[in-house]
């Protein structure tokens, strides 16, 4: 017997987007179509998660692991990125949308942050459905960052070091403000986080759907929704009808 429901819509969504490269292959196409096409489902998500009243969206766009796929590849997805902002980012502010880097910055190029810090500055003041762009982005990478960076602190006597807690960890991640997803999605049928918030993943609740990433569309994304809002989350708790 199904429970009842005790979520609602989630506050946070999170998603894998998987099987750009899988969903060409099956159609005879290169691969650089299917990260097109990727691109379409990623405009219909995030205008439907902004008409679902969910305040942020985190994507996974390119991870730290991307960097070694063959150069063409790699140079393609970069000037997609760079031509969907250009078309997409006048439009997303007038929806009021929010973008954000989520990933490291310092080691990208001059080129690359301009476009992010031109999205960001854009659309800064926006209040509607904050859209974090994991770019860059890899959990362990993240997660020593903020190691890195707490020891500094701690050896030019910032702050001491019992003074560090799970707060004090949450404020250094690249997803910071935005609170710990709720709902993580992953598209293509695979299992696995595959370093993707590591951190902040520790009580979301998982979907997995074998519909491939290009082909996930707001009916897919809604089916995501319902099956959270089935759900009871305990965080590590019993229940005290369970007692």
């Amino acid at each position: 017997m199904k429970k009842k429901a005790l979520n609602g819509l989630p506050t946070h969504v999170a998603i894998i987007m998987d099987g750009n490269g899988r969903w060409a292959s099956r159609r005879a196409l290169p691969r650089f179509l299917g990260h097109r096409q990727g691109v379409k489902a990623l405009k219909k998500v995030v205008r439907y998660a902004s008409k679902r009243g969910i305040s942020a969206l985190t994507v996974y766009a390119f991870s730290t692991e991307n960097w070694t796929r063959p150069k063409e590849e790699v140079d393609f997805l970069l000037d997609l990125m760079q031509k969907t902002f250009v078309a997409e980012i006048e439009e997303l502010h007038r929806e009021g949308v929010r973008i954000q880097l989520a990933g490291d910055r310092a080691s990208l190029n001059e080129e690359i942050l301009k476009i992010w810090h031109g999205a960001e500055e854009i659309t800064a003041q926006n209040q509607g459905l904050t859209l974090n762009v994991a770019f860059n982005y890899g959990g362990r990478q993240e997660i020593l960052h903020v190691v890195q960076t707490l020891a500094k602190q701690v050896a030019q006597g910032e702050i001491a070091l019992d003074a560090i807690s799970e707060q004090t960890i949450a404020n250094l991640l690249y997803t910071q403000p935005t609170p710990d997803p709720d709902l993580i999605i992953r598209t293509g049928g695979e299992m696995r986080l595959s370093n993707f918030l590591l951190w902040q993943a520790a009580y979301s609740e998982f979907y997995v759907t074998d519909v491939l990433w290009p082909d996930f569309d707001e009916d897919d994304f809604e089916r995501a929704l319902q099956d959270y809002a089935g759900r009871e989350r305990r965080f590590g708790q019993v229940l005290a009808k369970e007692q």
